[in-house]
């Protein structure tokens, strides 16, 4: 089975399990500018009506403009029974609606109910950028039709600079896209990834869409 991701804008009551508690289940905390690693599989997300710093509805908005979440399930907690909550809620991007608070069991419940009534979402059949075809479901990806020989990290690597394209990605900030905070890596480990995500692109003809920022990390530069 694949691991689902559980996203969520606030604690859940009772406390917020570790990941650690459940190798298939992956609860996270995330904030306005998203999750921090890369999203790979069935991801959930829960959005608190209340935030400390952006209302819910602005949040549902910035996760629905993220490239890594577009098929991510949201589901905004409302604080009360309003018609007038929940059609600003859907129309803010919301693909349903519980009535807060919730705590895991609760969380869990709505997950395994939208499953039986939709199915597991899956992920994006192909993504298209210029010449550059990513398959995630395939863990694959292809230059002007012809596949890189990639590792899965690599693969995910690839996938995290597309995600990132245009915006500069210290070391750090790869490494924790990557999932790779712990244990601690040393930041100079990113520039032996890329140098291995260069060589598969030139392999297959592709020009180097990576610009290095001196002093402060990777630029991924291909337009869609």
């Amino acid at each position: 089975m694949r691991k689902v991701n559980i996203l969520l804008t606030g604690p859940l009551e009772g406390g917020t399990p570790g990941g650690g508690e459940d190798r298939l289940l992956d609860f996270q905390t995330i904030g306005p500018d998203g999750p921090e690693d890369l999203v790979d599989g069935p991801t959930w997300i829960f959005v608190d009506w209340i935030m400390p710093d952006i209302s819910g509805l602005e949040m549902i908005r910035r996760l629905r403009a993220d490239d890594r979440l577009g098929d991510a399930h949201i589901t905004i907690i409302l604080e009360r029974d309003s018609d007038e909550d929940r059609r600003r809620a859907i129309q803010a991007g919301a693909d349903d609606y519980v009535l807060g608070p919730v705590d895991r069991n609760s969380v869990l419940d709505r997950i395994l109910k939208l499953q039986s009534q939709r199915g597991i979402r899956r992920l994006p059949e192909r993504e298209r950028y210029g010449l550059l075809e990513i398959l995630p479901a395939a863990q694959q990806a292809r230059w002007n039709g012809m596949a890189l020989t990639l590792s899965p990290n690599e693969f995910r690597l690839l996938r995290y600079l597309v995600s990132e394209r245009g915006q500069i990605s210290s070391r750090r900030k790869i490494i924790a896209g990557l999932g790779k905070l712990d244990p601690p890596i040393d930041e100079r480990t990113v520039d032996v990834w890329i140098g291995r995500l260069r060589r598969a692109l030139r392999a297959v003809g592709a020009p180097d869409p990576i610009r290095t920022v001196r002093a402060q990390g990777y630029v991924f530069d291909l337009e869609a």
